[in-house]
């Protein structure tokens, strides 16, 4: 009878899933196509459930659910770094749900090329077979070193990071990154966009007190943004300034804090909210009613 019962739902498993795999839509989404070595490239999935049930999409010690095929530019299939093993996600009847993974984590993307990847999603019961998502081309790149400086950690003799920053231009806009290294290995601990900026003023770079990176560079005609990044690879925020008297700069006082002088702190929101209440009050009758 036990026999016959596992026969059953073996049956009724591979039954659902020929009836699923019409039902089951899977497509991928990036932000960019474009990414510095080093830096997070990410991609979304997103799995649609037409199945008729809800699905719990869970992997097993032999097969994950999800999988990504990445090849290179010569079409050679790159090999993951390790086994990975990702959480399940239950994607509830009618509904579609997505999940965020870091390429760059998964395979070695450390060189410049050319590469597509898609994805497979299997259901529970399935091993080799799955849903395939949609293809996406995307590029790494190099970028070229704009300033660079090497600094022990505090407290921590003999460890060391190489603090970088770096400009890369992809051709229609130049794009400025920060990056900290480990000086002992050599490789990346993290790398972080800080965006679109505009060359004609010069990056400032400067280190604080307690090792912190700040870049003070310009992103619009009259905005300035200031970021700070720890010596673990944190970007620690990110503050716009607008022009003052002249542009602005970084200041570093006699015990090494650093500030932005020559500024005007810039709140986009606080200004919007500003410039709608100067709205209302002009929407007011020339009038008033005694």
């Amino acid at each position: 009878m036990t026999g016959l019962r596992s026969l059953l739902r073996i049956l009724l498993l591979l039954a659902f899933a020929g009836t699923a795999a019409a039902q089951v839509e899977v497509r991928i989404q990036m932000a960019s196509r474009n990414y510095v070595a080093g830096e997070t490239i990410g991609v979304t999935v997103s799995v649609t459930n037409h199945s008729g049930q809800d699905i719990v999409f869970q992997g097993t010690k032999e097969y994950g659910w999800i999988d990504f095929n990445l090849t290179s530019n010569r079409g050679v299939p790159m090999t993951p770094l390790a086994k990975q093993a990702f959480g399940g996600m239950k994607v509830p009847l009618g509904q579609t749900m997505s999940r965020s993974f870091d390429l760059s984590r998964i395979y070695p993307l450390k060189e410049m090329g050319n590469y597509s990847v898609y994805a497979m999603v299997r259901l529970p019961g399935q091993s080799r077979d799955g849903f395939v998502s949609n293809r996406i081309l995307f590029n790494v790149d190099t970028a070229r070193p704009y300033w660079s400086q090497k600094v022990g950690l505090p407290g921590k003799a003999g460890q060391t990071r190489e603090y970088r920053v770096l400009d890369y231009n992809s051709g229609r806009k130049s794009m400025l990154y920060a990056q900290v290294i480990n000086a002992r290995t050599g490789t990346p601990m993290q790398t972080h966009s800080l965006g679109e900026y505009l060359a004609f003023r010069k990056p400032s770079v400067t280190l604080d007190n307690r090792q912190v990176m700040h870049v003070l560079y310009l992103k619009a005609p009259t905005i300035w943004v200031h970021a700070r990044i720890s010596p673990d690879g944190s970007l620690l925020g990110a503050e716009l300034h607008k022009n003052a008297a002249g542009d602005p700069l970084l200041m570093t006082s006699a015990d090494g804090v650093v500030q932005v002088g020559n500024s005007i702190p810039y709140d986009p929101k606080a200004e919007a909210a500003a410039r709608a209440k100067v709205r209302k009050a002009s929407d007011r009758p020339n009038f008033l009613f005694q």
